[in-house]
């Protein structure tokens, strides 16, 4: 059989594609409300702040993630329990657990994780907004150019709105005005970087080489595709980034929660349980979490601290502090340890 840990790895990844589909749908939804012409007016005032506004990027669109959050929390709770060793009170007696959801602390965790992830994510996606209209504005675009940037063109196929920034986050979308510079600069070293994207279109490598080769800036009809392309790829690594990283901080912030109610149940003292930081073994795993490998922390609460500073209590915890080079990806796990019997004898002196 396999092991807990195991198990939990293989719900995040069966459960990771389903809050992917609330991201995008989201950003579907924030796409299908835009008034084109509102978001012009403010650009041709140069009101950033105000066609910003005009995208209704709000936390109300990303709400239906929070139920796909609560659906990764409660699996994980409940594989957790049933995967728990026998559980017994201070006299020996048998203890049985069930996980509990709506236990008061639960309720308090997913609405904490869920409105951490939903304004993080509407925030990231208006300082997307505001990098490339504060870029495109440096570059002399038309305010009708820029608009078309933000929300996507018109497919003529799906009728759906392609290639705009909505739903990126800034880093993503400064990477994408860099590479329209770096297109149109007609300098072959600098146009080969677009070349080292692997979000990139490949097949429109071709077109960009024969500009290389010629020394002449991407042509306007090319150079539209190639970013366009480039910000549906990067929409879509977006969503499953921000899927697989959500979703595993629901599940380990679930399984942290169900041991949580075991000890209640049993009526023990929390500063008899042992945690362990497990990382994932491999080159993958961030050099501050190969640190963390094999540290141990009493109790339930205290955390633990990585090299960089930031403090865990379990993989993806953010609730200290924590930031996104501590957590996006994350694929590590924490042991606890319900050893009381041998607790209790330290204790006594044996």
């Amino acid at each position: 059989m396999a092991t807990l840990r195991q198990q939990l790895l293989d719900l995040i990844d069966r459960l990771a594609p389903e809050m992917e589909r609330a991201f995008l749908e989201a950003v579907e939804d924030i796409k299908s409300e835009i008034v084109l012409r509102e978001i012009v007016e403010r650009l041709e005032r140069r009101d950033v702040e105000g066609a910003i506004e005009a995208l209704h990027i709000d936390e109300a669109a990303f709400r239906p993630l929070a139920e796909a959050l609560r659906q990764a929390y409660n699996a994980g709770g409940i594989l957790v329990v049933k995967d728990m060793p026998r559980l017994s009170d201070p006299l020996g007696g048998r203890v049985v657990l069930r996980w509990d959801v709506q236990n008061q602390r639960a309720e308090a965790n997913i609405r904490d994780l869920s409105s951490t992830m939903i304004k993080g994510i509407t925030q990231q996606t208006r300082e997307a907004a505001r990098e490339t209209i504060v870029s495109a504005y440096a570059q002399g675009q038309g305010p009708g150019t820029i608009a078309l940037d933000l929300v996507g063109r018109q497919s003529r196929i799906t009728g759906k709105r392609e290639g705009g920034v909505i739903g990126l986050n800034a880093q993503q979308a400064a990477l994408i005005e860099r590479t329209r510079i770096n297109l149109l600069s007609g300098d072959p070293e600098l146009m080969r970087k677009y070349l080292t994207l692997k979000t990139r279109d490949k097949r429109l490598d071709g077109a960009v080489r024969r500009a290389i080769d010629a020394g002449k800036p991407l042509d306007k009809a090319t150079l539209e595709k190639v970013l366009m392309r480039l910000r549906d790829r990067n929409l879509k690594l977006r969503g499953e980034m921000v899927a697989r990283t959500e979703t595993m901080t629901s599940v380990m912030a679930a399984k942290h929660e169900a041991f949580q109610q075991g000890l209640d149940k049993m009526g023990r003292d929390a500063s008899l349980v042992t945690r362990k930081w497990r990382s994932a073994g491999d080159r993958r795993v961030r050099h501050t979490h190969m640190v963390l490998n094999g540290q141990s922390v009493q109790g339930m609460d205290l955390a633990f601290q990585s090299p960089s500073g930031a403090l865990l209590r379990y993989p993806g915890d953010t609730s200290l502090g924590a930031g996104a080079a501590e957590i996006i990806g994350c694929r590590c796990d924490v042991e606890y340890d319900y050893d009381f019997a041998e607790a209790y004898a330290r204790s006594r002196g044996r």
